[in-house]
């Protein structure tokens, strides 16, 4: 009979299924850790500010209409009647500047932190407004009312200085309430009455502290956005990406340019305001999110993913073994051994939420390594069989680093990894007669 050998294939095979159970409550307690984590740094964000969109400025002329409207009276006479309407004309920037410069700090909760950022803006630029307000021969009928400038902060907690505007070389001073709905929450600064076909310089200094990303949304018929950072890895969202960026070690520069040509933002400004369809106007944005590439939770949740592929490939060399050497290993020693590699993950999880991902890897894996290497010295009746076992977890281990590190070419070196072993395999065993290696297999089997 030719089974034993089928037997113990699969017999490896279940032992790699149930090894998929410890797996799993690693996962779940990664997904837990990672999900608590979060949280606090919602919870942090929630005590302190949140992600921070500038919108704005916005020129807002309040005014009242005076309407002629007819009617029929009960002797079904033609009558009019005078009503008055209220609203508001919106001028957006002919030219905006934002200059920003970000610092960011580092707050801790427990074992957990959260990136927090500062940044000092300035926003600069003009408007001009049109001849007669834009309004033609209609203008007659209405009654403009002094303006104001909004300027839309999306958490105003993080305000951290007093706003004072420069407006045509005077100094006026902000007040709470962006008092336009298509802005939110903000701030507005009364300007008084303004004239048509004038131009209006501004300034105003804006320092705001926020968590996650930091967004401009580019009201200006043309809009400038110049974004210096100490942080070295951003990573940068909206619909237009910088027109120019450095990133080093010490951190990042970057600058975008729009204009009304690519945002469409005077067409999709007024629909927002005249008919609340916001949707567009609010996802027309530019700017930055500050990542943490060195998110243990993340990582560790990317190396459980090879944690079946790892305990495969040690069973083969274990399997090897038993072909080339005749040697007899039995199912509970490759439990034993599939157990100390899921461990592993166990180990990385705990130490890298105090030590860092690097340094809990390397330990981790020295740990299990050293483990490994002692058992099986002796399941193989060979220090020298033992060490070239280790030496090749060794090099497992630091291909697995060498995956999560080069996330971009993830795909081509596990691809490479795994081509690699099944060609080792494959010459390995290339003169083994498999129908008497399971001959030989029950034999041994049956021997007192």
């Amino acid at each position: 009979m030719k089974k034993p050998l089928l037997f113990k294939l699969l017999t490896i095979g279940l032992l790699m299924l149930l090894l998929l159970i410890p797996l799993a409550m690693i996962g779940n307690s990664i997904d837990e850790r990672k999900a608590y984590s979060e949280q606090v740094v919602q919870d942090i964000a929630k005590s302190s500010s949140y992600s921070q969109t500038i919108t704005g400025p916005v020129l807002v002329v309040p005014y009242i209409k005076t309407e002629r409207i007819a009617y029929l009276n009960d002797k079904k006479e033609r009558v009019f009647e005078e009503k008055e309407i209220k609203g508001n004309l919106y001028f957006l920037p002919e030219l905006l500047r934002v200059d920003t410069d970000m610092n960011t700090e580092l707050r801790k909760r427990g074992i957990y932190r959260a990136h927090l950022y500062h940044t000092h803006n300035l926003l600069d630029g003009h408007f001009s407004v049109p001849e007669q307000f834009g309004l033609g021969d209609a203008l007659a009928h209405y009654q403009l009312q002094p303006a104001y400038i909004a300027v839309g902060i999306s958490d105003i907690r993080g305000i951290e200085n007093a706003l004072d505007l420069q407006w045509n070389q005077k100094t006026l001073t902000a007040e709470p309430g962006s008092h336009v709905s298509a802005l939110g929450n903000g701030v507005h600064i009364n300007v008084g009455n303004i004239e048509a076909a004038k131009k209006y310089s501004f300034s105003l200094p804006l320092q705001l502290q926020g968590t996650g990303h930091f967004n401009v949304i580019p009201v200006g018929k043309e809009t400038h956005l110049e974004l210096n950072s100490d942080w070295p890895h951003p990573s940068f969202i909206g619909d237009y990406l910088p027109v120019e960026r450095s990133i080093s070690s010490s951190g990042f520069s970057a600058r975008w340019q729009t204009s009304f040509f690519s945002t469409n933002m005077s067409e999709v400004f007024a629909r927002c305001v005249n008919n609340r369809e916001c949707d567009s106007f609010n996802q027309i944005q530019m700017g930055v999110n500050l990542i943490d590439p060195i998110n243990q939770y993340v990582k560790s949740d990317r190396a459980i993913k090879y944690a079946l592929l790892f305990i495969a490939l040690t069973f083969a060399g274990f399997f090897l073994f038993e072909i080339l050497k005749r040697l007899q290993v039995h199912p509970i020693q490759y439990a034993l051994v599939g157990l100390s590699l899921a461990f592993f993950y166990l180990l990385l999880i705990s130490l890298s939420e105090h030590i860092g991902f690097a340094m809990a890897y390397g330990a981790s894996a020295a740990a299990c390594v050293s483990l490994i290497g002692f058992y099986v010295s002796y399941v193989l009746h060979s220090i020298a069989r033992a060490f070239g076992f280790t030496l090749g977890l060794v090099l497992l281990y630091a291909l697995l680093y060498g995956l999560l590190s080069a996330e971009d070419y993830a795909l081509m070196m596990g691809s490479v990894l795994l081509f690699t072993m099944l060609g080792a395999f494959m010459a390995l065993t290339r003169n083994v007669d498999w129908y008497n290696l399971s001959s030989a297999s029950k034999t041994a089997g049956d021997a007192p």
